[in-house]
């Protein structure tokens, strides 16, 4: 089979379609899959894109065939899939690309929640089997049964018993799904959450993101909301990318808040649940996070970017929460995954219970904490220029971290740099105490990426 190899990632399999990602290798990572696990039953859930119902009818028929069930959850959120998966404590398959552009799919796999295929293990072996057209196929006389579930009751229920909604204070909230997953789910959740006025914005699922783009990181992506909140006089805003697995802020000054900020104000609202718990953070964040874990009581425990390698941190440390810089918020109470929609009620959550006010509190962090946010550069060479910044920059750092990319660490302001797993970018985060010289660093650390 002709297969593009870069499409093999570090959590997940993605590509465009249908020049590198096609129903001929969704044939092949479902027999990959198969012949990985040989489960007797498989969840199998899509995302909105255009490109789902094709990928997932290959899936599906080929599993099918080789005598493996289906329970079809049909066309779901990220976080409605792990729900599912977790359950059941069935596998699965979700067709997704994230928050990637319209013309990406892709393959999201569980072996059982919390559990991810990775790029280190299943993946690469998934790879290997795709490329050489090798397989180690489960032997089955009959062709599988499909049956269909719908979950997004058992969904919507879940997330709410994890909250004290009947005590929700009220709040007028912008709400911008980007037409993805999570529209529906919003407005199911909306009858029970009634003190809680959500203005809707792309709320209809539509795989060719007519108005804006997946990634609420990319400032572009987030002029409409900032706009609807500054006219509506809204308490805030919240953005979910397509897949609904993470979550954005928006405060009433239209200022974006950065995921290192909220995973602070998260980690400190569970410690006030579980005194002394553990909190894992991915190496990125600012020192925001492990400053407001420690004097919050709790342990803060540094980990490897992504997905699975949080969620297994997680279980393997028995902490109660865990936050990345882009948006993912992970829930030991919710199958250690992450989820868009429960964090926005956690948030909720939090704001009604302490009477705090987001805005003001935003204007305290911004007077202490000095972040530039993720900076995305293409590069051609990434290892080259990844070993020409460490030639610069490593001979002054105080200490080098080698966690996730390199990390470099000095009197008064760090940074980190890792390649993206998912495109040939190098990614920055720089830290400094003061905003003067935050600006001064990383203007200069991005025109040397650039040069």
């Amino acid at each position: 089979m002709n297969v593009t190899p870069g499409i093999f990632k570090a959590y997940d399999i993605r590509g465009t379609y249908p020049d590198q990602l096609n129903e001929e290798v969704a044939i092949g990572v479902a027999k990959s899959y198969a012949s990985i696990l040989k489960p007797e039953t498989v969840i199998i859930g899509r995302d909105g894109r255009t490109s789902g119902p094709s990928l997932h009818n290959a899936i599906v028929t080929t599993l099918l065939d080789l005598g493996i069930n289906i329970i079809d959850i049909g066309m779901v959120s990220s976080d409605m899939y792990y729900y599912a998966c977790a359950t059941k404590k069935l596998p699965g398959i979700m067709i997704t690309a994230s928050h990637n552009p319209k013309e990406y799919n892709g393959f999201k796999m569980v072996k059982q929640i919390p559990y991810f295929f990775t790029g280190d293990d299943e993946i690469a072996r998934i790879k290997d089997m795709i490329m050489t057209d090798t397989y180690d196929l489960p032997e089955s006389e009959q062709v599988g049964q499909k049956t269909d579930w719908d979950v997004m009751d058992g969904f919507v229920e879940k997330t709410l018993s994890l909250v004290n909604q009947d005590s929700f204070k009220k709040f007028t909230v912008v709400a911008d799904t980007a037409n993805g997953m999570v529209g529906p789910t919003l407005e199911k959740l909306e009858s029970h959450i009634g003190n809680i006025t959500m203005i809707p914005m792309y709320f209809e699922p539509d795989g060719t993101f007519p108005n804006h783009g997946g990634d609420p990181l990319e400032a572009e992506n987030r002029l409409d909301i900032e706009a609807k909140i500054k006219e509506t006089g809204a308490d805030f805003g919240v953005m979910f990318d397509p897949d609904g697995d993470r979550y954005f802020v928006v405060d009433s000054k239209g200022r974006f808040i950065s995921g290192d900020f909220l995973t602070a104000i998260l980690a400190k609202h569970f410690l006030s649940k579980h005194p002394g718990a553990k909190i894992v953070y991915d190496i990125r964040a600012s020192k925001v996070v492990p400053e407001w874990i420690k004097e919050s009581g709790g342990i803060g425990l540094y980990n490897r970017v992504g997905h699975s390698y949080i969620k297994k941190r997680m279980i393997d440390e028995d902490a109660v929460f865990g936050g990345e810089v882009t948006g993912h918020y992970y829930f030991a109470d919710f199958f250690h995954c992450d989820s868009g929609v429960l964090t926005f009620l956690i948030m909720l959550d939090y704001l009604s219970e302490t009477g705090t006010d987001l805005t003001k509190l935003i204007d305290e962090m911004e007077e202490s904490y000095f972040i530039s946010g993720e900076i995305n550069t293409e590069v051609e060479d990434i290892e080259a220029k990844l070993k020409s910044i460490e030639e610069k920059y490593g001979p002054d750092a105080n200490e080098i971290l080698r966690v996730d990319g390199v990390s470099f660490e000095f009197d008064d302001w760090r940074f980190n740099l890792r390649s993206s797993n998912t495109q040939p970018l190098i990614r920055l985060n720089l830290e400094a105490d003061s905003k003067a010289l935050m600006e001064e660093k990383r203007d200069e650390v991005v025109a040397f990426i650039r040069s």
